[in-house]
């Protein structure tokens, strides 16, 4: 059992609030130092150093870049502007604009604790003066910001190829429709509870044609990004990681020439962002490699794959299963360094049982996006609770609807690979 104990760890120090990437590495030298004296310590330090060398891992600075680049650019300000036009206008509006808002952001900030912050600063005030409740703005901002990372280019859907060893441009295409889903899902839901406490619209009349048509002309560069990346990397003109390049220089000449507010000043803000960001990204990949090179001289992922088999020759069964176990780990960790933890334990049993990987991968990451929402240690939930000043307690009241409807589409996506693969297959 003392193989196990780095495990053991691993869990004690993440309940203790331990920054992720040192809990990994702490857990894993224990093993190296303590369990496992036949590995020389310079071997693992070569670990820790040919962990970053990896060319796809390039990929995540440059999106990491996209998004704060946007932001400067006055992106966010056009999509609002837009997505207002299209459905301001009905019951609830300004909450639904919040849906729509951060499934339009999606494919350019490609994270949701960026998508959370953002919108609590920019669309959180405008709905408390109309009328909403801050524990319900709150509960909306940080469900809305689940859609973010399923849309390319996701963080974690970079990630996870690279930990799958899948292909980003399939993991890129196979995101749009769970996407889709889930902001329907949510937009749904606030309808209801919209029209039971009777939230005014934030349009007094729908936005006419033209009204309409004008902010959608001024949003059509930002909705392109995402598409010319997917394209391009499908017609072979470039890898996912030069798609970042080409996506931070289409970005910048977009906010310098045609929004007109992307200025010099904001270049080193918007690097210190880049290097913040990849930095902390890049130390819990590095800590994770290494403490997966721990499970792997183990051979924890193989026993736990014969487990989970053991268990059933269900693949629906397994899946579910598993969902079980994400949602409640992801109550506790970071969804992040749960996707990193565990899908090299995970993957192997469903690949026996003939899971399509991109397919398992969508269920992954929807199912900790879900997870960042829920307390006790939930990102976005602390995100818009910190920058709202809302108590967990009342935000947790609000957020149940939302999360069911989550939930909802967690469960299809789960039980229908077609669904998932729909868009993939045909590309």
């Amino acid at each position: 059992m003392e193989s196990y104990l780095p495990i053991v760890i691993l869990f004690v120090l993440f309940l203790l609030n331990i920054p992720i990437a040192f809990s990994l590495i702490a857990s894993a030298m224990v093993y190296f130092l303590f369990l496992n004296s036949s590995i020389p310590v310079t071997l693992v330090m070569q670990r820790f150093i040919s962990s970053a060398e990896s060319f796809p891992l390039l990929a995540i600075p440059f999106f990491i870049m996209v998004g704060s680049v946007m932001n400067y650019a006055g992106i966010s300000r056009s999509l609002l502007a837009f997505a207002d036009a299209m459905i301001g206008h009905r019951t609830g509006g300004l909450a639904q604009v919040n849906v729509l808002l951060s499934t339009l952001m999606g494919g350019i900030s490609g994270s949701a604790n960026a998508d959370a912050a953002m919108q609590s600063k920019i669309l959180a005030p405008e709905m408390t003066k109309r009328g909403y409740g801050l524990p319900f703005t709150a509960a909306v901002t940080a469900a809305s910001s689940s859609i973010s990372p399923v849309i390319p280019p996701g963080i974690n859907l970079i990630i996870f190829a690279l930990l799958a060893n899948v292909s980003v441009h399939q993991m890129f295409i196979a995101g749009y429709v769970p996407a889709f889903l889930m902001a329907i899902s949510l937009m749904i839901t606030i309808a209801f509870i919209a029209r039971k406490r009777n939230y005014k619209p934030s349009r007094s009349e729908a936005a006419s044609a033209k009204e309409r048509w004008q902010y959608f002309l001024k949003a059509i560069p930002a909705l392109l990004i995402p598409f010319g990346i997917i394209l391009g990397m499908r017609f072979g003109l470039f890898t996912p990681t030069e798609a970042g390049a080409i996506a931070v220089l289409l970005c910048t000449i977009i906010g310098i020439f045609i929004y007109r507010q992307l200025e010099f000043r904001h270049f080193p803000m918007i690097l210190r962002e880049t290097i913040q960001g990849t930095s902390s990204v890049m130390f819990i990949i590095i800590g994770a490699m290494v403490f997966g090179y721990y499970m792997t001289l183990e051979q924890i992922p193989h026993n736990v794959a014969s487990a989970l088999i053991e268990l059933t020759d269900n693949k629906y069964v397994l899946l579910l299963l598993i969902n079980m176990l994400l949602l409640v780990v992801g109550m506790f960790i970071e969804g992040g360094a749960a996707m990193i933890i565990l899908t090299p334990l995970l993957l192997p049993a469903v690949l026996n049982l003939g899971v399509n990987p991109v397919h398992f991968g969508i269920i992954i990451i929807v199912n900790i996006m879900i997870g960042g929402v829920t307390p006790p240690f939930g990102s976005m939930m602390f995100t818009v609770c910190s920058i709202l000043k809302v108590k967990m307690v009342d935000f947790v009241k609000e957020v149940l609807p939302l999360l069911l409807a989550l939930f909802s589409v967690l469960m299809l996506l789960t039980f229908s690979e077609s669904l998932v693969m729909f868009l993939p297959n045909m590309l």
